[in-house]
């Protein structure tokens, strides 16, 4: 039996961290996204949830379809991301979440291009036409030199593990420049409809550059 390809074990270091923040460099990766804004229960989050993964499924099952894709292989679908910022600079925590604006996004196999997706947006408009498909996009996402750490536990208490990226950028010669153009980046590695708050795992990752003296 063929392994399918698995984004979290091809890239162990950007889909899996421990609760150290630890430096790495993210190469470019192709991604299915779409921009929103408010808090991540509201309405909108919740239609671009359902967007993405109509997206990204129907491209993983076109081998069951008329749709040939080539290239294509058997992979697993990647987690969930989200990038999150206010309108004039980086995410600050004690703003009302009605006023965060997000990009959420799924990370897409190298054979898929604008073309593969514009072929799966046409088929969800057709399936589902009561979605508002005008703020999804394909890009190729180069995120560079950044600083990252396990979070476990509540999307409300991830300020401790913030500090704790914070000290470590500090002690390495390091600049935070999260901002609203390189933007604050979570990575859920949990459902959280079927985990308990206290045991979610989310990677947090911070946008960094040297300090040269």
């Amino acid at each position: 039996m063929i392994e399918k390809y698995d984004f979290k074990k091809e890239y162990k270091n950007l889909y899996s961290s421990r609760q150290k923040p630890i430096l790495i460099d993210v190469p470019p990766l192709n991604y299915i996204m779409i921009d929103g804004r408010g808090k991540p229960t509201g309405e909108n989050y919740q239609n671009a949830m359902q967007i993405l993964y109509a997206l990204t499924y129907t491209i993983k099952m076109s081998k069951k379809g008329d749709k040939h894709i080539d290239g294509y292989y058997e992979y697993v679908i990647p987690p969930l991301e989200g990038l999150w910022h206010l309108e004039n600079g980086k995410l600050d925590f004690n703003v009302s979440k009605d006023k965060w604006l997000w990009t959420s996004m799924i990370a897409q196999p190298n054979f898929v291009d604008e073309y593969i997706f514009n072929w799966a947006l046409d088929e969800c408009k057709n399936k589902k036409p009561n979605l508002d498909f005008s703020k999804t996009r394909f890009k190729t996402f180069n995120e560079g030199l950044c600083v990252q750490s396990m979070h476990i536990g509540s999307y409300d208490d991830e300020q401790k593990t913030i500090a704790k990226v914070e000290k470590y950028i500090e002690e390495n010669n390091l600049a935070n420049i999260t901002s609203n153009i390189r933007k604050h980046h979570e990575i859920y590695l949990s459902d959280p409809r079927r985990t308990s708050p206290e045991k979610l795992r989310t990677i947090l990752r911070f946008p960094v550059e040297r300090i040269s003296f």
